[in-house]
């Protein structure tokens, strides 16, 4: 089954979602590892940093952003890791899985329509178009 299951994260309620999905998955392979990566958006990394105390401050506040997830994977009884990467997060998402060849991508959805998903583009579409692996939305 899947052994490697990257979670993406973002502090929503869709990632909340994922996440349950993703400790199902992972439930049925023994030595199961769910990734959780949550990605600093670039476009919005830089009002982060001038509004955040110092750089520790910062780092914290990311953490604190998946820190549900976290504790439902543990909860779960599921191994797992968290990344923090920076930059363009579907890009980012993309890069990071097909480097470290996960076997599962798994992203939360907010069920955009047509013209918000033209307009505003989507992760997780960018995502599972992109990814060497077998992609799971979670709306």
């Amino acid at each position: 089954m899947y052994k490697h299951i990257l979670l993406a994260a973002d502090g929503s309620e869709n990632a909340i979602r994922a996440a349950k999905e993703a400790i199902k998955i992972a439930s049925l392979s023994e030595g199961a590892l769910i990734d959780i990566v949550y990605v600093a958006d670039f476009e919005k990394a830089k009002q982060d940093v001038l509004h955040a105390a110092s750089p520790e401050s910062l780092a914290l506040e990311r953490r604190r952003k998946v820190a549900p997830i976290e504790q439902l994977v543990k909860e779960a009884k599921i191994q797992s890791k968290i990344t923090i990467l920076k930059g363009t997060p579907g890009s980012e998402i993309v890069r990071y899985a097909n480097a470290s060849r996960v076997d599962l991508v798994v992203i939360g959805s907010r069920g955009l329509n047509t013209l918000q998903e033209m307009v505003l583009g989507r992760v997780s579409h960018k995502v599972m178009k992109r990814v060497n692996c077998p992609a799971l939305i979670v709306k």
